[in-house]
């Protein structure tokens, strides 16, 4: 049985000017910053489980997946969110760019395996739907998934009592109304305290760096994949030094910058994940940052002299033990 702790830190005292109603928002945001990689063959899910952190396998056609692609060294090269759309077939969602380099390498590895990896971006539309853009037959849980009359939905974790989920349809159908702000969709990411490497933050992580054994992107009893070693190690010896944790801050954040603490000028002690603008004021971000850091004394993003962060809540709890 696994044991719960809450979270690292302890977040700031809330503040009543970034009170913002979520749930009354919904719509979809065209999501034209992702790609799709298409998996096909008879070893298409055998080959995937070989290389991610997560289970392709035993994966249930209602089900989906958060997994993380790892170096030899363990550190991130991309995240995913995958499921299938048939016995041979699995499709892959990442941030489009760094689809070209992760099909690349994945590609070098397929060997004599009877899977063909390929862009499929061209092939699909992606949408993030929000609250009653939702079908009433798609589960509750994050990470289910339905296969519908309008395209292929996953349900993802929720985000400030806001229902999520991903739409994926073929690109040659009708397409929907795209009446949601990709920025509040933005915004909506980053509370839901699930963050996707992109480009800037390219093999800066292991996986629970950004907390992904606590929100179903790691299976710690599948088999080998690149980097299982240093991922099992760092979770099983206690050598969790990072983690992620929301922010705010008063001034734009970018992904990539280093985030300071008071005692240390030098060293920077974290890093942006993912930002967006608040909807009333402000910025928000998922910040991978060492655990001792968390301590109450200030925190900057630049530089010593620059933003000062507020820490928030996370959404869910961190898996202590597995």
């Amino acid at each position: 049985m696994s044991a719960y702790t809450t979270s690292v830190s302890t977040p700031a005292a809330a503040n009543p000017d970034l009170d913002f109603d979520a749930t009354a928002l919904q719509g979809l945001a065209r999501l034209d910053d992702w790609g799709v990689i298409r998996a096909q063959g008879a070893d298409a899910a055998a080959f995937l489980h070989g290389q991610l952190t997560q289970d392709f396998v035993l994966l249930g056609q209602g089900e989906a997946r958060l997994a993380g692609y790892c170096s030899a060294k363990g550190r991130m090269l991309a995240s995913f969110i995958g499921w299938k759309t048939g016995p041979e077939e699995i499709l892959l969602l990442c941030h489009r760019d760094l689809l070209a380099p992760a099909l690349k390498r994945l590609s070098m590895f397929v060997l004599r395996a009877k899977a063909k990896l390929s862009d499929a971006s061209a092939d699909f539309a992606l949408y993030g739907a929000v609250g009653a853009s939702l079908p009433a037959e798609l589960p509750a849980a994050p990470w289910s998934r339905l296969d519908a009359a309008d395209g292929q939905w996953v349900r993802l974790p929720g985000a400030e009592g806001a229902a999520r989920a991903l739409l994926c349809l073929p690109s040659a159908a009708a397409q929907p109304a795209a009446e949601l702000a990709p920025a509040l969709w933005q915004w909506l990411e980053v509370r839901s305290g699930v963050a996707m490497v992109g480009a800037p933050v390219v093999e800066e992580f292991v996986p629970q760096m950004l907390n992904y054994e606590s929100v179903g992107g790691v299976n710690f009893k599948k088999g080998c994949y690149p980097g299982q070693e240093v991922v099992a190690r760092s979770q099983y010896r206690g050598a969790l030094k990072r983690r992620a944790q929301i922010f705010h801050a008063e001034s734009e954040l970018s992904v990539g910058q280093e985030v300071f603490h008071a005692a240390d000028a030098e060293q920077p002690c974290g890093i942006v994940v993912a930002a967006a603008p608040h909807p009333l004021q402000g910025w928000e971000a998922i910040v991978s940052l060492q655990t001792s850091a968390l301590d109450g004394q200030a925190l900057t993003v630049g530089g010593p002299d620059g933003v000062a962060l507020q820490a928030l809540a996370l959404p869910y709890e961190l898996l202590q033990d597995i």
